[in-house]
């Protein structure tokens, strides 16, 4: 028996743009395509989409998920530290959740709510943020803060998109590029500026129903928005590239979009921590990176200082990034080691 991809991504809870994704990256291939071309999966297919799915709930990265399953090169000990973490997160969740049940008994005998369905209605919202986020980070996080606040900001962007998307205004139109731009502000902004949460919050959109409910945020919103972002950047890159090098960079930009949070908020982690620049661990992010930034920029090193240079002369393109002036910068200081260590590399092997 085969399935269509978006049967298959409806079933799996997921977009079809991460079934794509997943297939450009090699980390789940179609078995076949029907006479139209629909990509098709069968019984082995969806066994391993299960098995992503739990490595990727385990707390695995993608490239991890993508080794553990080809080559195996993730030990059954670095998984299991992945899980065991991952079922203390539940339990803490679980401890967090008979606290909140009790405080709305208390509040109910006390005749102190009211309004039964809100009472319900946030705690739900609240123990899906207590899922995800421990206590400390909630009280980072503007989203659990100022839930009242930004609930009323949000649903007036969110009423904006149902309208653009209604009208099926593309994602070139001035006003779905406007639209996108204040709604990645915000989103950094309500997220703290911390890449880590912005992951989080992505996975909590994708796995829990009542968020979608909840928000109003659909998945083919979320992809209309994300679209409309990049093409306030592609039009700007238009300026400073010729046009095989733009035909190049809109062929590539979504390849490996999704893989950008979770390394952003690894050079997060690496910058608070103080990683020395050219260690193993600072040279390996540094390396991830770039062939990030490679796959839609090339290798061309005089189409990649195109790209630098428009990235110090127009601002825009640092919004919706969550990269920091000081993680910018310590960035930079390991791809410079990098890049002197290959330099010294190429300059042995010509004198040998």
């Amino acid at each position: 028996m085969l399935i269509q991809v978006g049967e298959l991504a409806k079933r799996a809870g997921i977009t079809v743009r991460t079934l794509h994704h997943y297939e450009q990256t090699g980390l789940l291939l179609p078995s076949a395509r029907s006479a139209a071309g629909y990509r098709l999966y069968n019984l082995a297919d969806v066994q391993r989409l299960h098995m992503i799915q739990a490595l990727a709930k385990a707390g695995l990265e993608l490239a991890e998920i993508r080794d553990f399953l080809e080559q195996e090169s993730l030990s059954l000990t670095e998984l299991l530290d992945a899980q065991i973490t991952l079922l203390d997160k539940q339990l803490r969740s679980i401890h967090t959740l008979r606290d909140r049940l009790v405080e709305l008994r208390t509040g109910l005998l006390n005749d102190a709510t009211p309004d039964l369905e809100s009472w319900l209605q946030t705690l739900e919202l609240m123990n899906m943020y207590d899922r995800w986020f421990s206590k400390e980070e909630l009280q980072q996080l503007p989203f659990a803060v100022q839930k009242d606040a930004l609930a009323a900001i949000w649903s007036g962007l969110v009423a904006e998109a149902n309208t653009l998307l209604k009208q099926h205004i593309p994602v070139s139109d001035p006003r779905a590029m406007d639209l996108a731009t204040r709604w990645m502000e915000r989103l950094e902004q309500d997220t703290a500026g911390k890449p880590e949460f912005l992951t989080r919050l992505n996975e909590m959109h994708s796995v829990e129903p009542q968020m979608q409910v909840q928000t109003g945020i659909t998945p083919g919103m979320t992809d209309y928005i994300t679209r409309a972002f990049a093409e306030s950047k592609l039009i700007i890159w238009e300026k400073y590239l010729s046009a095989e090098e733009m035909a190049f960079t809109r062929k590539h930009y979504f390849d490996r979009m999704m893989e950008w949070p979770p390394l952003v908020a690894k050079l997060h982690q690496a910058q608070r921590e103080n990683i020395d620049p050219a260690s193993e661990e600072a040279q390996k992010l540094a390396e991830n990176w770039l062939a990030l930034f490679q796959s839609y920029a090339g290798t061309s090193p005089e189409t990649q200082q195109k790209f630098r240079t428009a990235m110090q002369q127009e601002p825009h393109l640092m919004k919706g990034t969550w990269m920091t002036p000081a993680v910018l910068g310590w960035l930079q200081q390991a791809i410079g080691v990098m890049m002197q260590r290959r330099s010294s590399a190429s300059g042995g092997s010509q004198i040998r």
